[in-house]
């Protein structure tokens, strides 16, 4: 076992919030944070996230118990907010006894961090403010993730490096504390360490994982790609509160434009309400994630992919990259 002395004493707190070797989080990544990648991340010494996203709680129920079989490490599973039966998911990690469960996508409904904590697990939670990071650790959130718009998928308007600078040092000495998005070297971990973060969390980096079930030609997308070539969506209609959404551009992302012209256009006309215009556009996306993770369908499909996919060259096994990312952080703090 190669030893990171001065990682491992800085990553101390959110390894043992975790219960991992490592304070590394594999962020939830739809189709692709399945029981493969997850158990190969806890595997490995870091902290695999299931994605849960529209999965019904039968799925979610089946999705756990595959996990556990093949990892004896801890895991968590990742919620979204506005998830219609929330409360029955969490119902499912309880019966799992899941230790940790992320809750995503805006403000948890009321009583669903109760509902968590009741049953014993931790709950992490994202905030794009500093005044609702503290309202949630007050309403009894764990942990946080902060996630600067450099990341994939879901993304607020705020990069990274000044999320750090707002948020670390007005929690980091009282509460655990994860950075997340465009982090791609172990030297931008060491940094984020450095200024007090209990660990952090990637996504893009082990997207094309050996482990990850992603088609070939998902990932072979990801080894072409550089920083550029990973763009937000664009909101169209300042009416429609679209949350910007960072992938590769290609034919899906013109669809997109489109799709968001015509549901602003059916909006005028009565036709849907605004609920159900923001579900049309969130289901959107989530059909065409699953086209490219799954299918291969890497012009119509959504290449989700944040900034750091540039240093996404090829595949190799989670174990491999985990260990590149710790050397270099190890190697970056000491000389420091």
């Amino acid at each position: 076992m190669i030893a990171y002395p001065k990682t491992a004493a800085l990553m101390a707190r959110g390894a043992e919030f975790l219960g991992t070797e490592h304070a590394m989080l594999c962020g939830a990544m739809s189709w692709v944070s399945e029981r493969n990648l997850v158990a190969a991340i806890s595997n490995a010494g870091g902290f695999g996230v299931i994605a849960c996203g529209a999965m019904t709680p039968e799925l979610l129920d089946a999705e756990i118990t595959a996990t556990a079989a093949l990892t004896a490490k801890p895991f968590g599973v990742n919620l979204i907010t506005m998830h219609p039966r929330l409360l029955d998911l969490v119902a499912v990690c309880a019966r799992h006894k899941v230790s940790h469960v992320v809750l995503a996508g805006g403000i948890p409904p009321k009583g669903a961090v109760e509902a968590i904590k009741a049953f014993g697990a931790k709950v992490l939670v994202f905030a794009p403010t500093l005044a609702l990071a503290k309202k949630l650790f007050r309403s009894g959130a764990d942990a946080l993730v902060i996630e600067g718009s450099e990341a994939g998928g879901h993304i607020g308007p705020v990069s990274t490096s000044v999320l750090a600078q707002e948020f670390l040092p007005a929690l980091a000495a009282d509460h655990i504390v994860f950075v997340a998005g465009g982090i791609g070297r172990g030297e931008m971990i060491a940094s984020y360490l450095e200024m007090g973060a209990s660990g952090v969390q990637l996504g893009t980096r082990f997207a094309c994982a050996s482990e990850s079930i992603a088609h070939p030609a998902f990932k072979t997308a990801f080894f072409r790609a550089n920083a550029r070539d990973a763009v937000a969506s664009v909101q169209i209609d300042p009416r429609l509160p679209v949350i910007p959404v960072r992938a590769l551009r290609n034919k899906g992302s013109e669809e997109f434009i489109a799709k968001q012209i015509e549901v602003a256009r059916r909006l005028d006309e009565g036709v849907v309400d605004m609920a159900a215009a923001q579900l049309e556009i969130e289901h959107f996306w989530a059909g065409a994630l699953r086209r490219a993770v799954i299918d291969g369908d890497i012009e119509s499909g959504s290449l989700m992919a944040g900034q750091s996919v540039g240093m996404v060259t090829r595949e190799e096994p989670v174990a491999t990259i985990m260990g590149e990312l710790m050397t270099e952080c190890e190697a970056a703090l000491t000389r420091g």
